[in-house]
C-alpha cells in the first residue's frame, strides 16, 4: 500500500477529513488505485462530511474491487444509502448481500422491510424468521410483529428470550414468552417465568395479569378470581357498564312466533372439531320453532374443506368483512332473539360484536371454558361440575345448567373405525400404554410430575404422546429424563386424520388427563373411541371439563379426588386389567345411550333453555340463573 494511503490513515484517525480527501485522491491515481481499502476510506470520509448517498456508491465501488465479494462493504452501503432514505437502492444491495451470507440480521432486515413495502408475502415468509438471529431490539421488534401469533412457529422461543432481555420489567413480554415457552415444552423456562409470576403476586401484583390473554392464563391458573384479571385483548377494554346492558335491554324488539337463534363463530366447517360436538345439534333443531342463522367468519380454507354439512345447519350469514358494530347492527336487523357466541376469547374472535346490542338476549356457550370477561353477555351455559354454585361470584353472567353435561357430541357423522394394531402403530405389545393426546400447551409440569410418578409405580409401563416439531419432543423427554423416565419409555406419534386417530387411540389402555386445562374435545373423542380418561377435579370451568363428560358417560370413579388420589387411581387401574378392561366395555356398550352422545336429548334441553330465556325477556325480566 503506498505511503501516502497510510498517511490518509492518520489523518482520518486525527479526524483531519480535508487532508483524507486529498491523500485518497493521491491514493486513487496510484498503480493500487483498485484496492478496495481506498473506496472504504473514501466512504467514512463522505459519510462523516455528512453526504451519506455518494458514501454508498465509494463502499459499493469496495465491494466491487473486492476477490470474495466484499460483503462487509455492501453492509456499509446498505447502512449509507439507508441514513441517505434511499430505502430502495439500499434493498437492491441487500439482495446481492444475502447470496454472499445468507442469514445476517442486518441485512434480512432492510429486505424484509423491502418485502413489507411491496407487499411481496410469498419472499416475506422465506426471510422473517431470520430475523431472530438478531440481538438489535428492532430487528427483534419487526420479527415479533410478524411472527409472534404464529403459535407453532419454534423461532418465537428464541426471539421471545431476547426480547426480555430488553424488556425485563414489561409484564405482556414476560407473559408472552411464557406462553411460548408452553407451547414448545420449554419447561425451564415455564419454571423461571413462573417464580417471576410467585414473586409478583406475593408483592400484591395481581394487577399484572392485564398482560395475560385470558386463554393463556386457563392454562396454569385454576383460581377463578384470578381468571377473571387477564384481560389482555386488543379488541376489547374494561368490562361494559349496567349501563350499556340496561340500554341494550330496552330497546324495542319484536318478537315472532319462531324463536330467532344467530350463532355466531369462525367454526362452521365439516373438519373443524367443534362441529364434531355442535354439528347434529344444528341439524336437530326444530324448524317448527326455532329459526336458526349462523353469523359466520369462518376462514375460505376451512369452508373449501366442507363436507356439505353446512348447507343443513341454518341460514348462513357472512360476516367476515364485517367489523364488530357492523356486527352487531346485522344481527339487530335480522332480529334474531339470542344472539349465541360460540367463541368467546379465543383465535380470532369477534365476541365484542355483543358490546354492541345485538339482540335482546346474548349468550356464551362452548368455545371458550371460562367468564367471557368485558363482553356484554346475560348468559353462560354450563353444567352443575363447571359451573358450580360456587363459581357465581366470578361471573357476570347468569347460569344456565343443562342435565348432562354443557357440552354435545355430533353422533350421526363421527368416524368411528376399527382398532389399529400394537404392531401397526409400533407400540409394545405387553405394555401398559399410558396415552396423551392434549396438545403441547395444555402439559404442564404439575402434569407431567404426575406421569412420571406414575410411570415409575408402574414400571412396565409406556407413555405414547402427541408432542409436535422436534424442540417440543427433546424438551418432553429431557424434563422426564430428569424425573427418571427413560426416552425409551416415551413414544411420539404424529397428528392423524380424524378417522385414523380414533382408530389408533383404541390401542391405548388409559388416556392420562392434563391440568390444570383438561382435554375437552379431546376427552369426548377418547370416550368416544372406547378409551377410558382419568383426570382429577378442578377449581374452574378449564379444569373441570373431564369431569363433565366422565359424568354424562356414568364414569364419575374416574375422577380422582386430588393429584395423590389421581396417581393411585392409575396405579391400580394398571394393576387390575379386569377393572380396566370393565371401563373399556361399559363406554363401548353404553356408546348408543349414553348421555354424553345423545345429541337429541341434548337439542331438546338446549330449546328449554333458549325458549326460557325468551318467556323472561318477553315479561321483562331481567336474566336470571335456572337449569335447562
Amino acid at each position: 500500500m503506498p505511503q501516502f494511503y497510510r498517511q490518509a490513515l492518520d489523518a482520518w484517525d486525527a479526524q483531519d477529513l480535508p487532508s483524507v480527501f486529498d491523500l485518497v485522491n493521491k491514493a486513487m491515481q496510484s498503480p493500487d488505485a483498485r484496492h478496495p481499502k481506498i473506496f472504504e476510506l473514501l466512504g467514512h470520509a463522505l459519510l462523516k462530511s455528512a453526504m451519506p448517498e455518494e458514501a454508498a456508491e465509494a463502499y459499493q465501488m469496495a465491494a466491487e474491487r473486492s476477490e470474495d465479494g466484499g460483503f462487509d462493504y455492501l453492509k456499509q452501503a446498505i447502512a449509507a444509502q439507508t441514513a441517505a432514505g434511499q430505502e430502495e437502492k439500499a434493498f437492491l444491495l441487500a439482495m446481492r448481500a444475502q447470496k454472499l451470507v445468507a442469514n445476517d440480521p442486518d441485512v434480512v432486515f432492510v429486505l424484509v422491510k423491502g418485502f413489507l413495502a411491496r407487499g411481496e408475502t410469498e419472499l416475506l415468509e422465506h426471510f422473517k424468521n431470520r430475523l431472530t438471529l438478531s440481538d438489535k431490539l428492532e430487528q427483534l421488534q419487526l420479527a415479533a410483529e410478524l411472527i409472534s401469533a404464529e403459535i407453532r412457529n419454534p423461532y418465537n422461543l428464541d426471539l421471545f428470550k431476547k426480547l426480555i432481555v430488553h424488556y425485563p420489567d414489561d409484564h405482556f413480554t414476560h407473559f408472552k414468552l411464557m406462553a411460548v415457552a408452553r407451547e414448545f415444552c420449554d419447561y425451564e423456562t415455564v419454571a423461571a417465568q413462573e417464580s417471576w409470576l410467585d414473586r409478583q403476586l406475593a408483592a400484591g401484583n395481581d394487577w399484572i395479569f392485564e398482560g395475560q390473554t385470558h386463554f393463556a392464563n386457563l392454562l396454569h391458573c385454576e383460581d377463578e378470581r384470578l381468571n377473571r384479571l387477564a384481560t389482555n385483548n386488543v379488541c376489547i377494554k374494561g368490562q361494559p357498564s349496567a349501563t350499556v346492558t340496561a340500554r341494550r335491554h330496552s330497546m324495542p324488539h319484536t318478537w315472532k312466533k319462531r324463536i330467532r337463534i344467530g350463532y355466531l363463530s369462525n367454526d362452521f366447517g365439516s373438519t373443524h372439531a367443534t362441529m364434531r360436538l355442535l354439528r347434529n345439534v344444528l341439524e336437530l333443531h326444530d324448524r317448527d320453532r326455532f329459526d336458526i342463522s349462523l353469523y359466520c367468519y369462518t376462514s375460505s380454507h376451512l369452508i373449501e374443506r366442507d363436507d356439505g354439512g353446512r348447507a343443513h345447519w341454518g341460514t348462513i350469514v357472512p360476516v367476515r368483512e364485517l367489523g364488530a358494530e357492523a356486527i352487531a347492527s346485522k344481527v339487530r336487523s335480522d332480529g334474531i332473539d339470542i344472539l349465541v357466541d360460540l367463541k368467546g376469547h379465543t383465535g380470532d374472535s369477534r365476541s365484542h360484536a355483543l358490546n354492541h346490542p345485538a339482540a335482546p338476549i346474548h349468550v356464551a356457550w362452548l368455545g371458550f371454558p371460562g367468564s367471557t370477561t368485558g363482553v356484554d353477555i346475560d348468559y353462560v351455559i354450563g353444567d352443575r361440575f363447571v359451573l358450580p354454585e360456587s363459581s357465581k361470584p366470578h361471573y357476570h353472567e347468569k347460569f344456565v345448567h343443562m342435565p348432562a353435561s354443557y357440552q354435545p357430541n355430533d353422533r350421526d357423522h363421527r368416524a368411528l373405525p376399527p382398532a389399529t394394531s400394537r404392531r401397526e402403530l409400533g407400540l409394545p405389545e405387553e405394555q401398559m400404554i399410558f396415552a396423551t393426546f392434549n396438545t403441547n400447551r395444555k402439559i404442564t409440569r404439575q402434569t407431567l410430575d404426575l406421569w412420571a410418578e406414575i410411570m415409575h409405580r408402574v414400571p412396565n409401563s409406556t407413555l405414547w404422546a402427541m408432542i409436535y416439531q422436534d424442540v417440543g419432543r427433546v424438551n418432553f423427554s429431557d424434563y422426564l429424563n430428569g424425573k427418571g423416565i427413560a426416552s425409551e419409555r416415551i413414544i411420539f406419534t404424529e397428528a392423524a386424520t380424524y378417522e385414523a386417530h380414533i382408530a389408533r387411540v383404541q390401542a391405548a389402555d388409559l388416556c392420562l388427563d392434563t391440568f390444570p386445562y383438561n382435554g375437552h374435545t379431546t376427552t369426548s373423542d377418547m370416550l368416544w373411541a372406547g378409551l377410558p380418561v382419568l383426570t382429577k377435579r378442578g377449581s374452574n370451568f378449564a379444569s373441570r371439563v373431564s369431569e363433565s363428560l366422565l359424568n354424562a358417560v356414568g364414569l364419575p370413579e374416574l375422577v380422582a379426588r386430588d393429584e395423590r388420589h389421581f396417581v393411585e387411581l392409575a396405579v391400580r387401574l394398571s394393576d387390575d386389567r379386569p377393572w380396566l378392561g370393565s371401563l373399556r366395555k361399559h363406554l363401548v356398550d353404553g356408546r348408543p345411550t349414553a348421555s354424553l352422545f345423545d345429541p337429541r336429548s341434548f337439542c331438546s334441553a338446549l330449546e328449554t333453555a333458549y325458549g326460557k330465556m325468551v318467556d323472561r325477556a318477553r315479561k321483562g325480566l331481567p336474566p336470571d340463573h335456572f337449569d335447562a
